[in-house]
Order: structure tokens, then sequence, then C-alpha cells
């Protein structure tokens, strides 16, 4: 059973971990993982990330008749810049030199950034943007972009970065100590279906 404390500031009533586990599988690179003993700089980190995360396509399963590819790439350029100015804003504290064996949220993020989001957008990118160029006028784009020949193609590569993602999301809303915003589950609605009595 893992440690928790309690923040002294910021997210008072969060119980964060003394450490955890991880482990992310990148495509087409292998494993990163490691024990992760996050600092108050990184749990700060983490919870900024985390939202970025829960609020973006980037998480989200696109059905095979669902969203466009392009907002999904969208999304995912905006998590990297998101991702850079955290970095930048927490400085050093966030990627602190560790032992073997343990990881950081700065090791974190740009292992994802750098191993999986930007080898997708870099090939992804170019070549939609090729395809949209050559949208009839009389052609709207969700329906162009549907009658891609890759289409398929991009929509498996962007659902392994999803993968990817969600896991780099577990953990940060683990060491967030927060509830889970990505998976929240609404209460059922009643139901109206319910015929008054006949007087």
């Amino acid at each position: 059973m893992r440690q928790r404390q309690r923040r002294s500031g910021g997210r008072s009533s969060a119980f964060t971990p003394r450490q955890i586990s991880v482990k992310l599988a990148i495509p087409l690179v292998g494993e990163i993982s490691g024990v992760w003993e996050p600092g108050d700089a990184e749990q700060d980190a983490a919870w900024e990330l985390y939202v970025e995360l829960a609020t973006r396509i980037s998480v989200v399963e696109l059905g095979e008749d669902e969203g466009l590819l392009r907002e999904a790439l969208s999304s995912l350029y905006t998590v990297f810049g998101t991702t850079r100015e955290i970095l930048r804003r927490y400085g050093p504290a966030v990627a602190p030199r560790v032992p073997a064996g343990q990881v950081t949220f700065g090791a974190l993020a740009v292992t994802v950034l750098n191993h999986c989001v930007r080898p997708l957008l870099s090939k992804w990118h170019p070549l939609l943007t090729a395809h949209e160029s050559l949208r009839p006028e009389h052609v709207d784009p969700v329906s162009h972009e549907r009658r891609w020949a890759r289409s398929a193609e991009l929509r498996e590569e962007i659902e392994r970065v999803r993968g990817v993602m969600l896991a780099l999301a577990d953990a940060l809303n683990e060491v967030a100590g927060v509830g889970d915003l990505i998976a929240v589950r609404l209460p059922a609605q009643p139901s109206d279906a319910a015929e008054p009595s006949a007087p």
C-alpha cells in the first residue's frame, strides 16, 4: 500500500503519494518505467498537465465516424505547447537528477512529447494538409477528410498515442491526488417514459 501525505500548501485537501510506479509503453520505442517520488513542484505540474489532458480530444476515443482527424492533431499540437510551457514555468524542480530506476515529471513529459506526440505530428500533419488542399469547393471538409484513403491508418496511430496519453494521465492523476476527471461516470437520469396514471 502506498504511503500518502497531506500537502501543506496548494491543494491542501488532496492526499498525494510519496511514490508511485510508472510504466508507459511508447509505440515503436519501448517502455519507460520507474519509481516516481514527486516533490511539491512536480505535484503541481502534474495537476496542470492532467487538467490539460482531461479536457482535450487527445484522450477521447475517436469512433470510426466521429470527430475530425484535423481536430485530433490540433489538440495534440496544443498539448505539446502547453507541456513545454509547464516545463519552463516550473523549471529544474520538475526534472531533478534521480538515481537509475526513478523517473520525474520532466523525464516523463519530454519522453512522451519527443517519442510519441512529435513523430505522429511530424508524419501526419503534412500528409493531411496535402489531402485537405485537394478538397473541391463543393465538398465539405468532413466528407473530404472521411474519403481520404489513409484516414483509417491515421485513426489507428492516433489511438496508439491516445493509449500512451491515458497512461500518462493516470500517473499524473495519482501524483496530483485528485479524482478521475477523464472517466467520470454521470449519474443515471430519471426516465421520462413513465406515463401518468389515468384518473
